[in-house]
């Protein structure tokens, strides 16, 4: 007992944890693989059959030799390992994922190589190599069952054949729905040695003579030989067992009994420690293994050349973009080991990041019910030999990125970001591949060799180019036999030395001989310590993986190279930490994104939101109070060494490419440690083993003793010293989280923050009932309501975070991308939620399709009932009562909506869209609570496990999205830009004071943040009018005017409405003001600013907060307040005026601090109520002596035309030396603008003068200069009072001052107020 105890003791320090043997067990004899068996039953129940008829009958239509059959472990030494508990049904499924497979001595029998993973629950890993190799059955049952089994098959055959004509009973054999139907015959795929009449006669099912008869045909089954290590090191693995199945089928026996290797493997070997090397000793020859030390990457032996050889550098950028944007990554290949190399190779690019959801990359295809997992994943399947990808149905396919490994391509989901310098990237990685001699693009190859014949890549490359050359490559050891017996027969010659040596003395030279033996002296030399080539190319591929690994860590630290200084660390401890992890928000992304270059904000608006970056950050955060996570310390070691290389300012970001620096020394350190070994292990050796037992017989693995397998030596030094240190390290472990926090809790608290926002992290391979089943999609539906919770949540505290900012409290920590980028992932959430159960997939998208079902029904009954679609709740009430008629609103009118964009070619596109579209209407909620009201369509579409039958959580989630109502997104409007849409305007007059009739003939012309409608007229006393225009965006001015015709021209107008008619979105552009000759100023047009009209319906809940108004056009009371009613109301004081002008310049100082996709309407900051235009007026009416002279009103802009006439009168007499000399140019521009206004054929009155002269003066930076010219001219002391501010030399140079902040900024006009101003 204490032996075992001892070995398993110092398992964590050993390089192999568990030999094991996988095949045929002779005792129970042929069983019907279980896994299969189940995976039918779980395919009928997703197609809707009954799955108990199907499990009560015998599948014969598929030949014996293309069957699966059960698997077994049938030794594993030893028993049991603490820290790894031996878990037989994942290894059994894992070893022999398509259970065994019979050959004859006909087929190809080569043996195969793959790996495997299992991850815990934890998220800890162990690895599987696999050696699986095909062995001649002995046992007469078996062959007897198997000649049984064959004749059922033809029988049923024949019976099929008589019955129906041939195409369909081979189609029919073909098509059945056992596991075998997924799994492939891969080694069927690679048999180029079988030949075509074997594979015709195999295609046939086996008929007539080319099936198995017991008397003509050998039957062989495949073992398989696994190791199970705690690191990857994948390549000694391989090695190893090759050269335990080479024992095997040689023709002598191996030097010592295999039991003495597989010891030496379990027990002796230790793993190497970091940063060195170790040689341990196969049955032939020797084996290297290294590991990286503690500052450089973590170790990785999955060779990453041959990932790039498979995929190509464009594919594997846009797979590995796919993966940090953790979509749902499937691999399909008929290679397990493809499979392997491709995930594993793209995982370990992730560094410093790792995978957080669920990961299998070797799916068996009892697990295929996983693919309807609504989570991210990364799996592999496999794919059988000939399926068409198109035959494939995969549950969800809107956020999918599909990998077909073995023809080099992917198909990438929808809407998919770009990563950063893609270009420039693409480029760095293809120098590193073509330095060691690889295409970038990749491309077709043989499928991978057999295991046996140990050929690299680079060998079949030079073998194809230069055979010739090699053959006389001395280098490779290739001397020709007969040069080879001559030399040895000569160096071991002693006279013939002796004669050599004083032939070399006498200057005589034996030339032959001498290059022989230099040649000979040169390999010895190269080959350090007997390098095979085989070692060569091992090198060689860990310098290749290690450079390319390089380039993508250097990505991230120019990427981050700031990152700390944007997490939040505000906990006082660990626990408290722990337990407000969910409230806490720990990465300021609003002030790194806004550090970032434009380039990548697309990509890392995303890659921030994510789970891996979110534990990345958690672990920064955790870092304070214990050790810091490996892959961590490795990353801030990089930063810290970038920054001394290179010292730079954060502010200064750049997205000029920076290449990685690393390569050389990181290729050098794996070259050292691999060229000078630093650890040797013990030899195999002996055992103290029963004599006679497990005796060699060429072909045939032994039967192994098991005594002296089960455990290790007492005395093992390496053991004993390498777990003295980790029990060090553990005791310092245990003791550092006693001090902090009880380990089960602190565990426990751990789980719930990792797994925030995630759910289900690794399928249970072990234990496949139903009610497991069952249990995990419970799973999910928690998971996915949970999701949402957090998700909704988010977009209303940030977006409500926003809105806060806007009126005046705190700092905004939202940006529109990252609005936008919250919104993508609602959309995805959606679309796993709806293909989550489905029974039958229709198109990519689950939602679009049963949109589409439901619009199908609605119509159909819409036709019987001559009505339209469920009216009565589907009106909505006119929106602030005036003028403008009610708004059709339903699921379907903004079905139809989305399907008349001819934009939008794809389903999932549609969904996005009328996901967006919903938001914005705020009516995601009752639109989809309307589509789930018709039960009848649900339960057709969705299993009875579907979230979306899961009563109480479906209520939850509506609740969720409900709650998005409380604010306004344009999410519709600022991303559909080109789309056409109708829009609707109604004029509003004041019918008490004015005539609601006129004679003139109106016009109007909307503009918005995207665009103009250009003059619309409107027909004469409708006032009402729609018109199509391209999305205008988000409305922001009207122009309003009339041609003062006829005999009622005089109009006074309340206001104008505006809607878009797809969105329901209406503005209100307030006037109250006349437009007409001789009245008011005198305008004809008016331009009017709008305000956004927030919707009032009674039935929506969740409107508590709502989104602050946008600013408006200056109100009718506000303007008769200034003009004519000086002297009653209420004036604002001389602080309030100079208040209001530093507020408005503020804001449009802030406005163009956003970034530009952001900032809005500049017309609103300019001429809305509060605006520039606003505040100045106010800062002219003080003290302005109004009064009506003849009844008439005076105007600022009187005022200004005095000034004019005064300007110009004086520099005729030549008279102007009353205005100081450096006002000269300005009083030509002053004059040159207000007559230029002056002669424009447009009426817009006098108070649209001074606005027009106000935006013109900012736009051209010349109020400034303006203002000291208005308040030296005479003609101040005859308008304006004493105490006015405009004669307050102090006041007018500290304006002078506010307004020159505005010189630095480029502020633009809307066409709607600079059309026919000639300057």
């Amino acid at each position: 007992m204490s032996a075992t105890m001892s070995g398993s003791g110092s398992a964590p320090c050993r390089f192999a944890h568990y030999f094991i043997i996988c095949g045929i067990d002779n005792e129970t004899g042929l069983e019907p693989d279980a896994l299969a068996a189940l995976y039918q039953w779980l395919e009928a129940d997703r197609q809707g059959k009954d799955p108990e008829a199907l499990a009560a009958g015998e599948n014969f239509d598929q030949s014996p030799l293309k069957r699966t059959f059960k698997s077994k472990v049938l030794v594993h030494y030893p028993e049991n390992i603490e820290c790894n508990p031996f878990d037989q049904d994942a290894v059994n499924m894992l070893c022999m994922p398509k259970g065994l497979s019979f050959r004859t001595q006909r087929d190809s029998r080569t043996p195969q190589f793959h790996s495997f993973l299992i991850t815990r629950e934890d998220g800890s890993r162990t690895y599987g190599f696999v050696h699986t190799f095909y062995e001649e059955v002995t046992s007469p049952q078996i062959c007897s069952a198997m000649q049984t089994l064959h004749q059922m098959h033809q029988a049923e055959h024949n019976a099929s054949a008589h019955n129906c004509p041939s195409s369909s009973s081979s189609s029919s054999s073909s098509s059945s729905s056992s596991m075998d139907s997924l799994a492939s015959s891969l080694d069927e795929v690679e048999s180029p040695s079988s030949t075509s009449s074997s594979q015709g006669g195999r295609r046939s099912c086996g008929c007539s003579g080319e099936g198995y008869d017991s008397v003509r045909d050998t039957l062989y089954v495949s073992k398989a030989m696994c190791l199970i290590t705690p690191m990857p090191f994948m390549h000694a693995c391989k090695r190893f067992l090759s050269q335990i199945h080479q024992a095997v089928i040689s023709h002598q026996p191996p030097p010592l009994p295999l039991e003495s290797y597989i010891y030496n493997i379990l027990y002796e070997v230790p793993l190497p420690p970091p940063g060195r090397s170790l040689k341990f000793h196969g049955v032939y020859e020797p084996i290297l293994c290294q590991r990286p030390g503690v500052g450089e990457l973590p170790l990785a032996d999955f060779p990453l050349g041959e990932a790039f050889r498979l995929l190509g550098v464009e594919n594997l950028v846009q797979l590995f973009t796919c993966v940090l944007l953790e979509m749902q990554i499937l691999l399909y290949s008929q290679d397990y080991q493809r499979l392997m190399v491709v995930a594993e190779g793209i995982t370990t690019l992730l560094f410093p990041f790792q995978w957080q959801h669920v990961y299998v990359p070797i799916l068996p295809a009892s697990l295929l019910h996983f693919l309807d997992a609504p989570v991210p994943y990364l799996m592999g399947l496999q794919s059988k030999e000939g399926t068409d990808r198109s035959k494939l149905e995969l549950p969800q396919e809107a956020n999918l990125c599909f990998v077909d490994v073995d023809n080099h391509c992917i198909e990438l989901p929808e809407d998919f970001p770009q990563f950063p310098n893609k270009t420039e990237f693409i480029q760095e990685l293809s120098e590193v591949l073509l330095s060691y001699g690889l295409s970038p693009e990749g491309g077709n190859t043989s499928p991978e060799p057999a295991v046996s014949t140990q050929t690299s890549m680079l060998e079949k490359e030079l073998k194809s180019t230069s055979l010739s050359e090699l053959v006389d490559d001395r280098r490779n050891g290739n001397l020709g036999g007969e040069a080879l017996d001559m030399l040895e027969l000569l160096q071991g010659n002693p006279t013939l030395e002796r004669l050599q040596a004083l032939a070399k003395r006498t200057g005589v030279k034996v030339a032959r001989l001498e290059t022989l033996a230099a040649g000979q002296k040169a390999v010895r030399d190269e080959s350090v310590g007997g390098r095979s080539p085989v070692e060569e190319e091992e090198l060689r591929n860990a310098k290749l993986n290690v450079q390319l690994r390089e380039v993508f860590a250097a990505r991230f630290a120019t990427m981050f190279a700031d990152y700390e200084s944007f997490v939040i660390q505000n906990s006082p401890d660990l626990e408290s930490w722990l337990t407000n992890r969910e409230q806490m928000h720990n990465f300021d992304k609003a002030s790194f994104l806004s550090d970032q270059p434009e380039p990548y904000l697309p990509f890392l608006s995303h890659f921030i939101e994510t789970q891996m970056f979110a534990t990345f950050i958690d672990n920064k955060i955790m870092s304070q109070w214990e050790e810091k996570e490996p892959l961590l310390r490795v990353f801030d070691g990089r930063i810290e060494k970038a920054r001394l290389y290179n010292v730079r300012a954060p502010s200064l970001r750049s997205s000029v490419y920076q290449k990685c620096t690393f390569l050389k020394e990181s290729a050098q350190a794996i070259e050292q440690r691999l060229r000078k070994i630093d650890h040797t292990a013990i030899h195999p050796h002996l055992l103290d083993m029963k004599i006679g037992q497990g005796k060699y017989q060429q072909g045939f693995f032994p039967k192994l003793q098991a005594d002296v397998l089960a455990s290790g030596p007492t005395n093992n030094k390496w053991s004993n010293r390498t777990c003295s240190t980790q029990r060090r390290v553990d005791r310092h472990r245990q003791q550092n989280e006693h001090l902090v926090l009880d380990n089960d809790l602190k565990e426990k608290y751990m789980q719930e923050a990792r797994n925030l926002g995630k759910n289900l992290r690794q399928p249970k391979l072990s234990d496949l009932s139903p009610a497991v089943i069952a249990q995990t999609n419970w799973k999910f539906v928690e998971g996915l309501l949970k999701e949402c919770k957090m998700k909704t949540k988010r977009m209303l505290v940030e977006k409500m975070g926003r809105e806060a900012v806007e009126l005046g409290h705190g700092e905004a920590n939202i940006t529109g991308l990252e609005e936008n980028t919250l919104i993508a992932s609602l959309c995805d959430l959606l679309e796993r939620i709806w293909s989550h159960g489905l029974q039958v997939k229709q198109g990519k998208s689950a939602l679009w399709s049963h949109l589409l079902h439901y619009q199908a029904r609605e119509e159909k009954n819409e036709m019987l009932s001559e009505s339209p679609v469920s009216n009565a709740q589907e009106r909505r009430k006119p929106e602030s009562s005036v003028g403008l008629p009610a708004l059709r609103v339903s699921v379907i009118q903004d079905m139809r909506h989305i399907q008349n964009m001819g934009e939008i070619k794809t389903d999932v596109g549609r969904a996005r869209a009328w996901i967006r579209l919903s938001l914005e209407k705020k009516l995601l909620s009752q639109h989809l609570k309307q589509l789930l009201s018709n039960q009848a369509l649900t339960k057709k579409l969705y299993k009875r496990y579907a979230f979306l039958r899961c009563e109480e959580e479906k209520e939850q989630f509506l609740f969720h999205l409900l709650s998005l109502n409380a604010v306004d997104y344009f999410c519709f409007t600022s991303v559909f830009t080109t789309i056409m849409i109708p829009y609707r305007a109604v004029i509003i007059p004041i019918k008490k004071l004015s005539n609601t009739m006129t004679t003139s003939n109106p016009w109007l012309c909307v503009s918005g943040e995207l665009g103009d409608s250009g003059i619309l007229q409107i027909t004469k006393n409708v006032l009402e009018m729609t018109f199509d225009r391209q999305n205008l965006g988000k409305l922001t001015t009207v122009q309003l005017g009339h041609d003062n015709s006829g005999l009622l021209a005089k109009w006074l107008v309340d206001c104008v409405m505006v809607r878009n008619e797809i969105t329901g979105h209406t503005y209100k552009f307030p006037c109250g003001r006349w437009l007409g000759k001789g009245v008011d100023d005198g305008s004809l047009e008016r331009v009017l600013i709008g305000e956004f009209v927030v919707p009032c319906n009674d039935d929506d809940g969740g409107r508590g907060a709502k989104t602050p108004p946008l600013q408006r056009s200056p109100s009718q009371i506000r303007r008769i307040s200034i003009t004519s009613l000086t002297g009653r109301g209420n004036k604002p004081t001389t602080v309030q005026i100079q208040e209001s002008i530093g507020e408005a310049v503020n804001n449009i100082i802030k406005h163009f601090h956003k970034p530009e996709k952001e900032r809005g309407s500049l017309t609103v900051l300019l001429c809305g109520e509060g605006g520039l235009v606003w505040a100045l007026e106010q800062f002219f009416h003080h003290g302005f002596r109004s009064a009506r002279i003849f009844q008439k009103n005076v105007f600022v802009w009187d005022f200004y035309e005095r000034i004019v006439a005064f300007m110009e009168n004086a520099d005729q007499i030549g008279d102007l030396q009353e205005i100081p000399e450096p006002l000269g140019p300005n009083c030509e521009s002053f004059c040159r603008y207000v007559n230029a206004i002056n002669n424009m054929p447009r009426n817009i009155g006098k108070d649209g003068k001074f606005q027009l002269l106000v935006c013109l003066g900012a736009r051209d930076r010349l109020l400034p200069q303006w203002l000291p010219l208005l308040a030296e001219c005479p003609v101040i002391t005859r308008m304006y009072e004493e105490n006015a501010l405009l004669r307050d030399k102090l006041t007018v140079s500290s304006l002078v001052g506010v307004l020159e902040t505005l010189s630095d900024f480029p502020i633009t006009l809307e066409t709607s107020f600079t059309k026919s101003v000639e300057l």
